[in-house]
C-alpha cells in the first residue's frame, strides 16, 4: 500500500494550523483546479470528530464522490480522516501539527489502495501516488499561504 509523507514548517500558531488543516472552505479553495464541492454532511467550517464530509469533484476526467469522516481528533496536535465511501478501496490520511520555534511542523501521513487487485496497484505506482502528493504539496501550499498572512481571516471567524 502506497504511503505518502510531507511535512511543511508554517509560522504561525499551532491552534490556526490545525483549524485551517480541517477547514472546509480552504479545502475547496486548495482544490479549486479539481472543481471540488463539499455536498453532503459538513459542507463549511471545520469538520471535527466524528463529522464527515462528501466531495465531489472532477478526477482523469471523471466526477467523483467521496465521504470521509474525522475518525481521531486531539487537538491542536492530530487528526484522522478516514474514507467510508468512495473511489478507493482505502485511504487514511493522519495530520500532525508539531510546535517548533515560531511556528509549526505541520505533518501529513497518507495511506491509500485503489480497488482492481494488482492492476489497482499498478495504477497506485504508477500514476495515483504521485498525482495525490501534488494534490497534498497544493493543500499544504495554500494552508501556508494562509496561515501567514492575513488571508486566513477569509475563511475562520473567530480570532486568533
Amino acid at each position: 500500500m502506497p504511503v505518502i509523507s510531507l511535512q511543511c514548517y508554517i509560522q504561525a500558531k499551532q491552534q490556526l494550523v490545525f483549524d485551517l488543516s480541517r477547514n472546509i472552505d480552504l479545502h475547496r479553495i486548495s482544490t479549486a483546479h479539481t472543481k471540488e464541492q463539499a455536498i453532503a454532511g459538513v459542507t463549511s467550517g471545520l469538520i471535527s470528530l466524528n463529522e464527515s464530509v462528501t466531495w465531489r469533484a472532477n478526477h482523469f476526467g471523471f466526477s467523483l464522490k467521496m465521504t470521509s469522516k474525522i475518525t481521531e481528533m486531539q487537538s491542536p496536535i492530530y487528526f484522522r480522516d478516514e474514507q467510508v465511501e468512495g473511489p478507493f478501496k482505502y485511504l487514511q490520511h493522519d495530520h500532525y501539527f508539531e510546535e517548533k520555534d515560531e511556528g509549526v511542523i505541520m505533518k501529513d501521513e497518507f495511506s491509500f489502495s485503489s480497488p482492481l487487485g494488482i492492476a489497482g496497484k499498478f495504477i497506485d505506482w504508477l500514476v495515483m501516488k504521485k498525482y495525490l502528493e501534488n494534490l497534498l504539496k497544493g493543500r499544504n501550499a495554500t494552508i501556508k499561504e494562509f496561515a501567514e498572512s492575513d488571508k486566513w481571516r477569509t475563511v475562520l471567524v473567530s480570532a486568533y
